[in-house]
């Protein structure tokens, strides 16, 4: 367990911290249980070629406890706090707030949590860290305007690794749950190319005990939404975003899509340092490994690889790529 990068020190031009917070304490806040289950990559059918570059063999696992009863009460409060900065993401979800561990301390400190990361190290089985980009640190969804919209349709994230937080309370939502696809994205992108819906006998919709349980997601590879409401009433979520700390392992992130989504002000420093510490990360093991050889071919390849995070941002930054992806209702 480690920092990837750290926790600017300075917020952002226009964030200001939530006043009257809690600070928070793991004793008090943090109730970390184990899953009963936890599925395979290979469960939802992808093969060992492709899942040997991921960050983890692991899909997801089923609700697990996260928070104390005062810490889930202390989430929602939050949640509630921040509902004024809400904003659509594209077409995929109306009602989101990123960017929101600039604006509460509690909150980050949460999405920060060594004892939580270390939990989910447990569960994926690797070495993680806190999303080096905090625009994925703490994004909360809430409930559409209108009943029939999916609070967010099926999708695959745009970052490797999350979990995703119940904050209000399920028992009290009429609808509006976590389903996940028992398939992989390629069959998702197949069925949406047909004109087809995920099929509902083919989705997975995990009971949350109640608000402070969690799923962990290797949310580049799950198909997962949350489906429409049934009734209107307040439906809160959290996602908390971790990648790898083995920078050799496929980046697993679509940042460009964020370009529409989020503030500039934040996206396009922390791009440039998640770029830039991937870059490191893959500079090192080259100036550690690299073997002697006549073929300058074989070394340039290496380069090129090893700068292409970095190389790859520059392209996606200058041609403004649009658009938030999924695969519909």
């Amino acid at each position: 367990m480690g920092t990837a990068v750290p926790f600017p020190a300075t917020q952002p031009r226009g964030y200001e911290w939530l006043d009257g917070e809690p600070a928070f304490d793991s004793a008090r806040h943090l109730q970390l249980e184990a899953p009963d289950e936890v599925l395979m990559l290979a469960d939802l059918g992808y093969d060992d070629a492709e899942i040997a570059t991921k960050a983890t063999p692991v899909a997801l696992s089923s609700p697990f406890r996260m928070l104390s009863d005062e810490g889930a009460a202390i989430m929602l409060d939050t949640a509630r706090r921040l509902r004024c900065f809400t904003r659509p993401a594209g077409e995929r979800i109306e009602r989101t707030v990123r960017g929101g561990c600039y604006r509460s301390r509690w909150l980050r400190d949460v999405c920060l949590s060594p004892e939580v990361t270390a939990h989910l190290e447990a569960i994926y089985g690797i070495e993680i860290a806190p999303h080096p980009m905090p625009v994925h640190l703490g994004h909360l969804n809430y409930e559409p305007s209108q009943i029939d919209t999916a609070i967010d349709k099926w999708h695959h994230d745009t970052l490797p690794l999350d979990y995703v937080l119940a904050v209000t309370d399920p028992a009290e939502v009429a609808g509006g749950r976590l389903e996940w696809f028992r398939g992989t994205k390629h069959e998702a992108a197949e069925l949406a190319d047909a004109g087809k819906r995920i099929p509902a006998d083919r989705t997975v919709a995990p009971d949350f005990p109640g608000p402070g349980y969690a799923v962990a997601l290797h949310g580049d590879m799950v198909v997962h939404r949350a489906g429409p409401l049934s009734e209107m009433c307040e439906r809160v979520s959290m996602v908390n975003g971790y990648v790898s700390l083995d920078a050799t392992v496929d980046e697993q992130s679509r940042t460009s899509n964020l370009i529409d989504i989020d503030d500039h002000e934040v996206l396009w420093t922390e791009w440039a340092k998640f770029a830039a510490w991937r870059t490191q990360g893959r500079l090192a093991r080259l100036v550690e490994g690299l073997e002697f050889t006549s073929d300058p071919d074989i070394v340039i390849a290496e380069l090129e690889h090893a700068i292409g995070d970095a190389q790859r941002a520059v392209d996606e930054m200058r041609a403004r790529e649009r658009g938030l992806h999924h695969y519909g209702d």
